[in-house]
């Protein structure tokens, strides 16, 4: 499970864009103590332009098709035990809000990983990948134009 959401947040952590509503959680918790935050512009992704393949266990991973569609990136992770509950309960409303579909879910040992897709049959508009660890909680978020078939294909090689 480990290699999973090692590879699932590096896969995501290439692709992703920015949210309005994960905006508003990443400003609501960026600067709280034990909190790492981390925000990559529209800017940003035009200047990355065309990046290397990432290596996994699985061969070389080509990201560079689907960050053309992308607008900004957030990225929560959390070891402050007091404030996870509070994120979990600010996640769950921002899901539950929007037309999110859950992709997938995973479970074990009292860990939990949720992706989850907002979009049509063919372009993903919005991703969430959200983890919970019990003592720590990633919450990140992706906006923009992706393509449903190369990204779940993407996140299905890694998955095996």
């Amino acid at each position: 499970m480990k290699k999973f959401i090692i590879v699932s947040i590096l896969l995501i952590s290439s692709i992703t864009a920015f949210s309005q509503n994960g905006k508003s959680i990443y400003q609501k918790y960026s600067d709280e103590k034990g909190i790492s935050a981390v925000y990559i512009s529209p800017a940003m992704f035009r200047m990355i332009g065309r990046i290397p393949d990432i290596k996994t266990n699985e061969g070389e991973v080509d990201l560079t098709p689907v960050i053309q569609g992308l607008s900004g990136l957030y990225i929560i992770n959390s070891e402050n035990s007091a404030v996870n509950a509070k994120i979990a309960k600010d996640v769950n409303k921002f899901i539950d809000s929007g037309s999110y579909e859950m992709l997938m879910e995973a479970k074990e040992d009292g860990e939990v990983v949720r992706m989850y897709t907002c979009g049509d049959d063919k372009t993903v508009n919005s991703f969430v990948l959200f983890t919970d660890e019990g003592s720590e909680l990633t919450f990140i978020c992706l906006d923009g134009k992706m393509d449903r078939a190369l990204l779940e294909k993407l996140l299905a090689d890694q998955i095996d």
